[in-house]
C-alpha cells in the first residue's frame, strides 16, 4: 500500500506563521512601552544647571532618553548646545556625536570619565 502524500499542498495553511510571528513579537514589544515622564519647571531648571556645570568643568555626563516608548542611556561630553533647533550636541567617542533634543532628556547626571 502506497502512502498518497498532498507534497507542498499540506503546507500552504502555514504560510502566515512569519507574519504571526511578528505580529506576536510587535505585540510584546508594545506592552513594554512606557509613558513619557512628565517633568516640571525644577526638574528642567536642574537639567539645565547639571548641563552647565558639565560643559564649564569639561566633565562627561550620562543622559536618560526617552524615545517612542523605550529609555536609552548616552554617555558623554557635551560638544554644542543649540537653543535653536533645540538639541544637545555630545561627542560619545572621539569624533562620534550624538544629537538629543532637550523635550527627550528625562534625567541628567554627571559622570567623571577619567
Amino acid at each position: 500500500m502506497a502512502i498518497r502524500d498532498r507534497g507542498k499542498i499540506k503546507w500552504n495553511p502555514a504560510s502566515f506563521m512569519p507574519e504571526g510571528f511578528a505580529m506576536t513579537r510587535e505585540m510584546y514589544r508594545d506592552q513594554a512601552r512606557q509613558a513619557k515622564p512628565i517633568l516640571d519647571e525644577y526638574q528642567t531648571e536642574e537639567f539645565d544647571l547639571r548641563i552647565v556645570y558639565a560643559m564649564e568643568y569639561n566633565h562627561a555626563i550620562k543622559l536618560t532618553v526617552w524615545n517612542d516608548g523605550f529609555t536609552s542611556e548616552v554617555i558623554g561630553r557635551i560638544h554644542y548646545v543649540d537653543p535653536i533647533t533645540k538639541q544637545l550636541r555630545i561627542e560619545t567617542k572621539p569624533g562620534e556625536f550624538e544629537r538629543v533634543k532637550f523635550d527627550d532628556v528625562t534625567a541628567v547626571k554627571v559622570v567623571d570619565m577619567n
